[in-house]
């Protein structure tokens, strides 16, 4: 299983946002959520969930579709525990 695939499977839809809308459009990371995760966002989850980050000021609009770290943006727990961290 691929850390993405975990990270999906495992994490609240608010923390995958937090992360990967710094990487990822949200087309593509509507897409990457449907691929491993399809019932996380059957119901416009996603929208909503985007809406809710740029209220907390969490994410703020960046160029191309990308989200930037907003005023209140933190690192979500899986990734200060560095959770998904591949081992070698």
């Amino acid at each position: 299983m691929s850390t993405v695939e975990q990270i999906v499977k495992n994490e609240s839809l608010e923390e995958i946002v937090t992360v990967f809308a710094l990487l990822k459009a949200s087309p593509h990371l509507d897409m990457m959520i449907r691929r491993h995760n399809r019932e996380l966002i059957q119901h416009g989850e996603l929208e909503i969930t985007y809406k809710n980050l740029f209220e907390a000021g969490i994410l703020t609009r960046g160029e191309k579709g990308l989200c930037l770290k907003g005023p209140n943006w933190k690192a979500p727990k899986f990734v200060l525990e560095k959770r998904y961290a591949e081992s070698t």
